[in-house]
C-alpha cells in the first residue's frame, strides 16, 4: 500500500480527533492536510502508519489550540464549536463514545481542559489509544498520562449531561419542537421545554441573537422561539431536520437555501434542557453558502410592521 493510500484509510480518523481537540471544522481540516504534507515529507517509513498519523494529527491540533485560546477568550459573546453534521468516521464498538463525544455539550466542556489534558482525553476515552503511545504523542511519562486521563474524565463526567439513551424517542420530541416552531405553538412548546431550559447563540457579533447572554428559563425561552419563527417563516424561512454534532436539531435556511444557522437540541427524561444556535457565518461556510442574517432580519421587520398597518381602504 502506497503512503498516499494509507493517508486516505485513515483520514476519517485523523479528522475525528482533530475536530474533537479543535471543535472547528476548517482548523481540523488544516491540521489534516498539514499531517499529511508532514507524513509525504518524513524520510523513514514508520512502522505503524496509524500511531504514526494519528500522534503528527494531535501535536498539531494541540499547537493550534494553544493558539486559539487567545482568540476564543476574545470572541465576542458565547463561542460554540462549529457544527459537523457528519461524522466521517465510524466504529461499532466505539459507536456510544464517538457520539456522546461529538455533542456540543461534551465539547464545551473540552474546553475547559488545557490542550494536552483534552488531547489525553480524546485520544484514551473516545478513541481507545494506548497510554504508551500517548505518552509518545504528548510528550509526558505513561504515569503523568495516566493521571492526566483521570484527573480530564472526573471532570467531564461532574459536568456532562446524560443524554437520552433512546435516538428515537428524541428525534420524535425534536420533529414536534420543529413542528410548534413551524406553527408558533407555544403551548407546544412549552411542554416540550424543561422549567429550567437555556437558550444561547453563537454569532460571533456577526450576526442577530438572542440577547448578550441568551435565554433561560421556559417562560422566556419559549416566548423568544415564539417571536422569532413567524419573523423566520414569514420570510419563507426553512427549517431543515437535520442530527447536529451527534443530537437532535435543525438547520436553518433562507428562501434560496443559504444556510442561516443550526440548532442543536440536549434532550434529557423527555424534555429539551438546551438550545445552542450557530449563525456566525464564519463557522457555516463548510456546510454551504451561508444566508445574511442581517438581511433577512431587516425584511422581516419590514413584513411585520406593514402586515400590522391597517387597510387603507
Amino acid at each position: 500500500m502506497t503512503r498516499t493510500e494509507e493517508f486516505e484509510e485513515l483520514r476519517s480518523l485523523l479528522f475525528a480527533i482533530a475536530y474533537r481537540i479543535l471543535g472547528s471544522v476548517s482548523e481540523a481540516e488544516d491540521a489534516v492536510q498539514e499531517t499529511w504534507l508532514r507524513y509525504e515529507t518524513s524520510p523513514a517509513q514508520p512502522a505503524s502508519a496509524k500511531a504514526f498519523l494519528s500522534s503528527v494529527v494531535t501535536r498539531i491540533s494541540i499547537d493550534v489550540l494553544r493558539s486559539a485560546r487567545m482568540r476564543r477568550e476574545a470572541y465576542v459573546g458565547p463561542w460554540f464549536p462549529e457544527p459537523l453534521l457528519t461524522d466521517p468516521y465510524q466504529d461499532p464498538e466505539r459507536s456510544t463514545e464517538l457520539s456522546d463525544s461529538l455533542s456540543m455539550a461534551a465539547l464545551l466542556l473540552l474546553e475547559r481542559l488545557s490542550p494536552v489534558e483534552r488531547a489525553v482525553f480524546v485520544l484514551r476515552e473516545v478513541f481507545a489509544f494506548g497510554f504508551p503511545d500517548i505518552a509518545s504523542t504528548v510528550g509526558r511519562s505513561e504515569a503523568a498520562c495516566r493521571q492526566l486521563a483521570v484527573r480530564a474524565r472526573r471532570h467531564m463526567d461532574a459536568g456532562r449531561p446524560r443524554f437520552e439513551a433512546d435516538r428515537k424517542e428524541r428525534e420524535e420530541l425534536a420533529t414536534r419542537f420543529f413542528d410548534a416552531f413551524r406553527d408558533g405553538d407555544v403551548d407546544t412548546l412549552r411542554e416540550l421545554l424543561a422549567d429550567d431550559v437555556q437558550m444561547a447563540g453563537d454569532g460571533g457579533g456577526k450576526a442577530p441573537l438572542w440577547g448578550k447572554e441568551g435565554a433561560f428559563g421556559i417562560d422566556n425561552v419559549a416566548r423568544r422561539v415564539a417571536v422569532f419563527a413567524p419573523l423566520f417563516t414569514g420570510v419563507g424561512g426553512v427549517v431543515e431536520l437535520r442530527e447536529v454534532n451527534g443530537q437532535p436539531g435543525a438547520i436553518l435556511r433562507a428562501r434560496d437555501g443559504k444556510i442561516l444557522g443550526t440548532w442543536a437540541l440536549d434532550i434529557l427524561d423527555g424534555r429539551i434542557q438546551a438550545i445552542r444556535t450557530v449563525i456566525n457565518p464564519d463557522k457555516l461556510r463548510h456546510m454551504g453558502p451561508v444566508a445574511d442574517a442581517w438581511a433577512i432580519l431587516r425584511e422581516a421587520s419590514l413584513t411585520r410592521r406593514s402586515s400590522r398597518q391597517p387597510d387603507s381602504a
